[in-house]
């Protein structure tokens, strides 16, 4: 049977959990304008998991009217369910909406889900708001370790090289993980105060790490 919106709507109007799931799946078969459309029924699906699915989609069909995409994603930040707040953070910073930065901000300071804190610093560096580095210097002190190395991460994307001496410290981290970030960041970052802390990192015992610095320093 082909996909058409109209079996699409059906689907998504199913008392059946599983067919709702595969409309949710057969929208991205559909040209965007009617996908967009029919993903908006489904972000207001009771179960969680549609929602899910269907969010996940508007950081590309959200491009089809982002002044609506930036309500209905603001909206989801508000969703009872971490992973769709997460998920609907993620596609604010892929969709450029610049005016939701406040809201990220806000939630990251009221959510007490670490998975929501995560992609919330995740997206700050795509987002590319220079406000952003001020709660991405807050994260670096995050007690969880994923947030920190995410925070690492978007201030490189970020390209404010205040953001160089905040990641000097973490050079020499007791984690390989956040060293090697560190490495990209700094790379990303550049200038001399990056170079000279690529310079000590070209000698870490990790070899990835020192590996990496050293073809930074060599690309300069």
């Amino acid at each position: 049977m082909s996909i058409t919106p109209e079996s699409v709507r059906q689907l998504l109007s199913s008392g059946d959990l599983g067919d709702r799931l595969r409309a949710v799946n057969q929208v991205r078969e559909l040209e965007p304008t009617t996908a967009f459309e029919l993903v908006q029924i489904a972000i207001t699906d009771s179960n969680s998991r549609v929602r899910y699915s269907a969010v996940s989609q508007l950081d590309t069909l959200g491009t089809q009217d982002l002044d609506l995409s930036l309500d209905l994603l603001r909206a989801l930040l508000k969703d009872p369910e971490a992973d769709v707040q997460a998920a609907a953070a993620d596609c604010l910073g892929a969709l450029k909406l610049h005016t939701a930065f406040e809201d990220l901000q806000q939630l990251y300071h009221t959510t007490s889900e670490w998975l929501v804190q995560f992609s919330i610093i995740a997206t700050l560096g795509e987002l590319g708001d220079p406000r952003g580095l001020e709660l991405l210097q807050e994260a670096l002190f995050s007690d969880v370790e994923l947030v920190k190395t995410a925070a690492i991460s978007s201030l490189g994307e970020l390209g404010d090289v205040q953001a160089v001496p905040l990641l000097a410290s973490y050079a020499t981290d007791h984690d390989w993980q956040i060293r090697y970030r560190v490495v990209q960041a700094l790379t990303r970052l550049g200038g001399a105060e990056a170079q000279s802390i690529l310079a000590n990192m070209a000698n870490d015992e990790v070899e990835a790490i020192a590996t990496e610095a050293q073809k930074s320093l060599h690309s300069v």
